[in-house]
């Protein structure tokens, strides 16, 4: 316990860990709650949806492009620190131009593709860190702290535009910390991208997280809804459910964290698919009592995802092209989310809105994951 307790007060790992924890709160105000709610009063939810997802691509081309030089230059510290500040800036153009809904809407794509390559170099700087395990848990942890303070305590009272810049200047403050004291990784190395698509056993481990992304991204948007129509639980019986998960989150942010650097990410990450099946399985027998332990359970779910995905990465796959296989992982995250949440209408289409059969359905999800995975560490 003194040994945990004295890698903890590493001001480094403080330091990444807050940073973690305003970009969960930038991205739970600014990104899922008030931007789109005001956006879409001006443009049609399916041009902004388009265009919105587009800009995912654009920004993985962007960080493809920018993560070659970083990798060979060794500028991933720097890029991450230009993009960082160049967040709370947009959040200052985007209040300034709120009136002006296209202008607007373009500078929001600028912010959200900032904002991903920020988070690919803040990945790769995980890299410099040799408990890699408890600095990627800690962020997870602080992670869902964010979260739950701006769910609950945040939200309720902001109001756009002011909210723009409110929330960036928190951001700011947040990672101030992380731009000082984070370290450049020693590695280097000249990236070839067609080497990368080439690799059989990298693609398919992405692959297979892709597969349990989409399952986590599909129960963050719509487990509200799902707790509604399926249980009849009331605005603040679901916020209670939610808030039990981020304290799961934060539990398992620490825990895994942990046996990560003790056991390997490489052991560790597998045991993902059989969290994830259980907690599908679990959520169609449930009764309504068992709700608050299953939340929990749900919370362990996601923070051991996030926890040992990105150190998988790190500990197999990378050498000195951290930031172009960060690149791949950013992607994979939002190629998740959109996957995610169209499968799960097509089940809901299917099954005439059965919201349990639906939800069972997407079980689909971590088996072929965990398929993948396994020919991932075989010979075709």
């Amino acid at each position: 316990m003194t040994k945990i307790i004295k890698v903890i007060r590493n001001p480094r790992l403080f330091a990444f860990a807050l940073y973690d924890s305003g970009e969960t709160i930038l991205g739970a105000i600014i990104f899922s709650t008030l931007y789109p709610l005001y956006i879409t009063e001006h443009l049609d939810t399916k041009t902004y949806s388009a265009l919105y997802g587009f800009s995912f691509f654009v920004s993985f081309l962007v960080a493809l492009w920018l993560g070659k030089l970083a990798d060979y230059h060794r500028m991933r510290k720097r890029f991450f620190v230009i993009f960082s500040l160049l967040i709370p800036l947009m959040g200052l153009a985007l209040l300034i131009t709120f009136d002006m809904p296209w202008t607007n809407f373009f500078l929001y794509l600028l912010l959200a593709l900032f904002h991903q390559q920020a988070l690919v170099f803040y990945n790769s700087l995980l890299k410099s860190f040799k408990t890699k395990g408890i600095a990627s848990g800690l962020g997870v942890a602080l992670g869902y702290v964010g979260s739950a303070i701006s769910l609950l305590f945040l939200t309720p009272y902001l109001r756009l535009p002011d909210a723009l810049l409110l929330v960036s200047v928190i951001f700011f403050l947040l990672s101030l910390p992380s731009l000082f004291v984070l370290n450049e990784p020693e590695e280097r190395q000249k990236v070839q991208i067609l080497q990368v698509l080439r690799d059989r056993r990298f693609m398919l481990v992405v692959a297979s997280m892709i597969l349990l992304m989409e399952l986590a991204h599909t129960l963050i948007a719509m487990m509200g809804i799902y707790l509604r129509e399926v249980y009849g639980l009331e605005k603040g019986q679901i916020y209670t459910t939610i808030g039990i998960s981020a304290l799961g989150g934060v539990m398992g942010g620490l825990i895994f964290g942990f046996l990560t650097d003790r056991l390997s990410a490489s052991r560790l990450f597998p045991l993902g698919f059989f969290l994830w099946c259980s907690f599908v399985i679990a959520l169609y027998f449930a009764p309504k009592n068992w709700l608050l332990p299953l939340g929990l359970f749900a919370g362990i779910c996601l923070s051991h995802l996030w926890t040992t995905s990105r150190v998988l990465l790190l500990e197999k796959f990378t050498a000195g092209d951290i930031s172009v296989k960060f690149s791949f992982y950013s992607l994979s995250e939002r190629v998740a989310s959109t996957v995610g949440l169209v499968s799960w209408s097509l089940f809901l289409l299917f099954t005439d809105n059965h919201y349990k059969l639906s939800a069972l359905m997407m079980l689909i999800f971590p088996l072929i994951g965990f398929l993948l995975y396994l020919l991932s560490y075989r010979r075709l």
